[in-house]
């Protein structure tokens, strides 16, 4: 602590020999540091008076650079009333200046006072000064039973290029324990609220550094990443989407994290610890959802009447120190509550930043997409920002809607203001989508008509339908030939089974009968085959296959020479009164070579059939 103490007053040494750089004296100053949250704010009521002759039209306002790499927001108005400001009536512009004669450690910002002060008049107005990450956790680590203790640095002087008469300064705690605070002449301590002053006669830069070491519990809800999308729809609907990156930026944790005792005593164990969040809608707001990574989260609340709308977000799981979280908040708007028209253009008028009070946002994106055909587009802010341009596709969409990206850093609640996003759109426009749809219908439904109506069958005279006709022929041909060898396969197995009768009843001519009978119907299937065949031989498209139909046609032949050869020697050996044993010995040869035969045709008319 001591080490930063050190830095900022080594920043500020060259103050003391600066030169007085105008005639402006400031007779009276009160400030007000408020450090009941996060967010350190220094509220300064000024009394500027202009002791030489010229006219005076800009005063400025000075900070130390290493306080001044952390100011977030500036503002000066006219004050009215005295003491702490109660209201404001005219807002003074504020830029950010580099005039001679400031020492380098110092960063200006000058109020324009749009009247000027002239010879010998006064001016009382207010300044706010808002600071993120200003108050530094010390110790920077601690456990789930410690309290978070902060060090906030400052001067007890109001540090000014110009010479102060009388000043005042009280430091607003948000508790009543402090640990320690720098002492000083004219110091007072009031519960939670130290004062230092009144000091008079003071020169230009005076300074006097203080340091207040005390107990918040506040949660340091800081948003790393903010990326808000706000998507026009002149159908009559807004729909804003926000995914937050969130950390809690106070002291780290160490050691282990209990939620049963979190759960048991949460104002004590883990009592800096957020809990949850308030996003302050607009009124209106509907079709409001919550959800984070895994899915919808149903720990969240919403309140909802005429003037306001209110969700109440709890994470998962508590933040604590350094623990992260991401989650999406969406809800939609009605257009016409955003949306108007001026000089022959259309406007948006919704708020910049984030809808939840006391949270600090690192980075800041704003997204407005706007509808197809959007053209002339320009932004109106209060305060400045990085813009850019892209596109989004979406829906039936042909060029993509024009996005406008707005980027900020260091964001806090006092940027939460309206600003404006001007276009020009043509209204005919929104035809475009649904003449899209019902044309895209239309010829849908006409692609079907002529799909019906058209013959789409290939030409009777091509190549390729003939080829199909002759293959079909091919094929039709290889079927019949196929049925007669089965046909002959069945004669040849009655035959067999004459063979088992006479086995049996020994009645030779019954035998004889059927053979004849087969013979007859033999000779009948082979005329039947032969122009088959011929067919086959003359066709180009059967070539593939007509070896293997000629050599079922002669196994089936052979297989029937075979078999009726085992039938006249079956027959004779009757005749003869042979034994049985003495038939088997003489047909067996036969016996063999006909079941081999019929093996190989049952083969090729599997295979024939096949392709």
């Amino acid at each position: 602590m001591g080490s930063r103490s050190g830095l900022f007053l080594l920043a500020l040494v060259s103050l003391l020999c600066a030169p007085v750089l105008s005639d402006i004296v400031i007779s009276k100053v009160d400030r007000r540091i408020d450090l009941t949250s996060q967010i350190a704010r220094i509220t300064s009521t000024l009394k500027v008076e202009n002791e030489g002759s010229e006219l005076v039209k800009e005063v400025l306002l000075a900070f130390p650079d290493i306080q001044a790499k952390h100011l977030a927001h500036i503002a000066a108005s006219a004050s009215v009333g005295k003491g702490k400001a109660k209201g404001s009536s005219t807002s003074y512009a504020v830029q950010s200046v580099n005039p001679e004669g400031v020492p380098a450690s110092l960063t200006c910002y000058s109020v324009t006072l749009p009247k000027g002060l002239g010879k010998g008049e006064s001016l009382t107005f207010d300044m706010l000064a808002v600071f993120t990450h200003a108050l530094k956790p010390f110790p920077e680590e601690i456990t789930q039973a410690d309290i978070q203790l902060l060090v906030y640095q400052d001067t007890a002087h109001y540090l000014s290029p110009y010479a102060v008469k009388a000043q005042t300064l009280s430091v607003k705690l948000p508790e009543a324990r402090i640990e320690s605070y720098t002492r000083l002449d004219k110091t007072k301590n009031v519960g939670s609220e130290i004062k230092y002053g009144p000091y008079e006669k003071l020169p230009p830069f005076s300074y006097s550094p203080i340091v207040v070491h005390f107990e918040s519990n506040q949660p340091f809800a800081v948003a790393e990443e903010l990326v808000r999308e706000i998507e026009i729809s002149h159908w009559g609907n807004v729909q804003v989407t926000e995914h937050y990156k969130f950390v809690h930026g106070g002291a780290q944790s160490k050691g282990e994290f209990s939620r049963l005792d979190y759960q048991a005593r949460p104002h004590v164990r883990g009592q800096y610890a957020v809990r949850r969040l308030i996003a302050k809608l607009p009124p209106r707001a509907h079709s409001v959802y919550y959800r984070d990574e895994i899915g919808n989260v149903s720990t969240s609340n919403l309140w909802s009447d005429s003037k306001k709308t209110e969700l109440e977000i709890e994470p998962r799981y508590p933040l604590i120190g350094g623990w992260k979280t991401a989650f999406t908040i969406g809800y939609g708007l009605p257009l016409h509550d955003f949306l108007f028209q001026s000089d022959g253009k259309r406007f948006i008028d919704i708020d910049f930043g984030c809808p939840m009070n006391d949270v600090v946002i690192n980075t800041l994106i704003v997204k407005v997409v706007l509808p197809e055909g959007s053209r002339d587009i320009s932004v109106s802010a209060p305060f400045p920002l990085k813009e850019s341009k892209e596109t989004k596709f979406s829906h039936l969409d042909i060029a993509g809607r024009p996005v406008v990206v707005l980027e900020k850093t260091n964001v806090v609640p006092e940027h939460n203001q309206k600003f404006q996003v001007h276009y020009k759109f043509n209204s005919l426009a929104m035809l475009m989508e649904p003449l899209m749809l019902i044309s895209g219908f239309f010829f849908l439904f006409v692609a079907g008509i002529v799909y019906m109506h058209v013959d789409l069958s290939i030409s009777k005279s091509s190549a390729s339908y003939l080829a199909k006709l002759q293959w079909d022929e091919v094929r039709a041909t290889i079927q019949q030939i196929q049925h007669i060898i089965n046909r002959g396969l069945v004669i040849l197995d009655k035959l067999e089974a004459s063979l088992r009768d006479l086995s049996r009843s020994g009645d030779i001519q019954a035998c004889k009968a059927a053979r004849k009978a087969a013979d007859g119907s033999l000779k009948e299937l082979s005329k039947e085959i032969k122009p088959l065949l011929a067919f086959l031989q003359s066709s180009q498209q059967a070539s593939h296959i007509l070896p293997k139909v000629e050599e079922l046609v002669t196994k089936e032949r052979d297989l029937e020479e075979k078999l009726m050869v085992k039938h006249s020697i079956v027959v004779d050996c009757y005749e003869k009164k042979y034994g049985g044993k003495e038939i088997e010995n003489r047909v067996a040869s036969q016996q063999q070579k006909i079941s081999a035969l019929r093996l190989e045709v049952d083969d090729l008319l599997e295979y024939i059939d096949e392709i």
